[in-house]
């Protein structure tokens, strides 16, 4: 799930990212091309099994994204705005900040 927050006084949208995993997963990364493709941890909620991560990203803008759990399993935001083919075969998601 992704969240999005648009602030009328900045040229920054801050987007919650989230995503439900099973009860054994301990860990979860977005990797992004705004982290330059590295893997950024995100935080655990052992109450609802979901990880999040909360950044500020530009307006107007379109960012690729993927999760992944336990450092070796890809996966797709269902809600993502759009996906797009990666050049290994699957599709990474995309998040736009358009208004």
């Amino acid at each position: 799930m992704i969240n999005k927050r648009y602030f009328k006084t900045k040229d920054e949208v801050e987007v919650t990212f989230e995503i439900e995993a099973p009860e054994s997963s301990s860990h979860a990364a977005i990797v992004a091309d705004f982290l330059d493709w590295h893997p950024e941890p995100m935080k655990k909620n052992t109450r609802s099994h979901t990880f999040k991560f909360k950044t500020r990203l530009p307006k107007d803008s379109e960012f690729q994204f993927r999760y992944l759990l336990d450092e070796h399993e890809w996966v797709n935001d269902p809600k993502a705005d759009q996906y797009i083919p990666n050049g290994y075969g699957e599709e990474n998601c995309l998040v736009s900040t358009y208004e």
